[in-house]
């Protein structure tokens, strides 16, 4: 990897790390010192914003203004080429009314975030019609770091598809189409009734989640449902349920869709990955982008991006 990584060097830009959720813990500072490391054996200089830790013990690590501000500096900054937030938690749907997505669309840069920041990716989708990418930057120096920045390079440095790539299964269906919108099935319905509820029309759904077992998805799944969500989507994409999963709950998270999808009459394919989500092997998804996948056959599981 090192090699790699000397071979292929060249300079990307400046890549923001901001902290539009939770803040982080202290005992992150390694953590974080290694990922700054790492970005810039790839070819980008990382810059910090000044909101990434715990300031108070409750979790802010600055008010909804000051983060937002923080984001925006970077947005306007022409020597910053892309922003990967680092946080997640509960709080990033409190920045949201103090962006300004016209800055934001004009800047061509990608926000990179995961979990709580689904609500920043399908908000940016929303006001400014701007991809985002579903994707925890932090994954290149977990356990599968060295898989993870060998992806990460291919994708960045050569444009391959590499860290887009993930193997799936359908439920339903052999074939699904279409532009992505969602990621966390608990923070997505934190934009239910805003102005930055993305349009369901015609989407491919994904969902995933972190905590929660089936009490939580059930309700999660009846506010879809009621909605409309069901009826307007082309597809759904299901990542990892962490807890679910863990503790093999029954009904599980497919069942439970698939009940969801038979009292509203859809057959619309639903395809399962254990490769987004939560996980340190995560790999990544584009919201606002089209996604093609295809069952090729029984054995061989394949996805194509458009």
């Amino acid at each position: 990897m090192e090699d790699t990584m000397k071979e292929t060097r060249k300079y990307f830009g400046k890549a923001a790390l901001v902290g539009c959720s939770n803040g982080l813990l202290q005992t992150r500072q390694k953590q974080l010192s290694l990922l700054a490391d790492t970005l810039r054996k790839i070819g980008l200089e990382p810059v910090f914003s000044d909101y990434i830790f715990d300031r108070d013990g409750a979790g802010s690590s600055g008010t909804a203004r000051e983060r937002a501000a923080a984001l925006m500096q970077f947005y306007r900054d022409p020597e910053v080429s892309v922003i990967f937030d680092i946080s997640g938690g509960d709080m990033a749907n409190e920045i949201l009314p103090y962006l300004d997505f016209d800055v934001i669309a004009e800047s061509g840069k990608r926000f990179w975030g995961y979990s709580d920041l689904t609500t920043i990716l399908n908000s940016i989708y929303t006001k400014t019609g701007q991809p985002s990418v579903l994707y925890q930057v932090r994954n290149l120096v977990s356990s599968h770091g060295e898989k993870q920045t060998a992806d990460f390079l291919e994708t960045v440095m050569n444009e391959r598809p590499d860290l887009y790539q993930f193997p799936y299964g359908f439920l339903q269906g052999d074939h699904l189409q279409g532009i992505v919108v969602g990621g966390n099935i608990r923070c997505l319905l934190k934009l239910a009734g805003t102005p930055y509820w993305p349009d369901m029309q015609g989407k491919v759904l994904l969902l995933e989640s972190l905590g929660g077992t089936v009490p939580q998805m059930r309700t999660y799944l009846s506010q879809l449902e009621q909605l409309g969500v069901f009826r307007q989507i082309r597809g759904i994409i299901l990542g990892t349920f962490t807890k679910m999963e863990e503790g093999n709950c029954r009904p599980s998270m497919e069942e439970l869709v698939m009940e969801h999808l038979r009292e509203t009459e859809r057959e619309i394919p639903v395809a399962k990955t254990s490769r987004i989500g939560h996980g340190a092997d995560s790999k990544a998804i584009v919201i606002g982008q089209e996604i093609n996948l295809r069952k090729i056959s029984r054995l061989e599981e394949h996805n194509e991006h458009t």
